[in-house]
């Protein structure tokens, strides 16, 4: 198993606990806002020049949950 499959893995069982722990998925959106805030943290600890770069990925981030939401894909 790759580092991606593996990450992957971490991270789906992180939303299943938290599915488990906060049933009401309009809770989740403070969980969402957490993990975008601290990965943010991250990326201005290890080169302050990736900010640059987080805010395009949240801008595609931004584009990716417009377009699921048109299509359906995540309703």
């Amino acid at each position: 198993m790759g580092k991606e499959d593996e990450l992957r893995e971490e991270l789906n069982e992180v939303a299943k606990l938290i599915a488990r722990q906060q049933g009401d998925p309009r809770t989740w959106l403070s969980w969402l806002v957490y993990l975008l805030a601290r990965m943010e943290e991250q990326t201005t600890a290890g080169n302050p020049s990736d900010r640059e770069s987080f805010s395009e990925m949240l801008a595609a981030l931004q584009d990716e949950i417009r377009n699921r939401k048109n299509t359906g894909g995540w309703m």
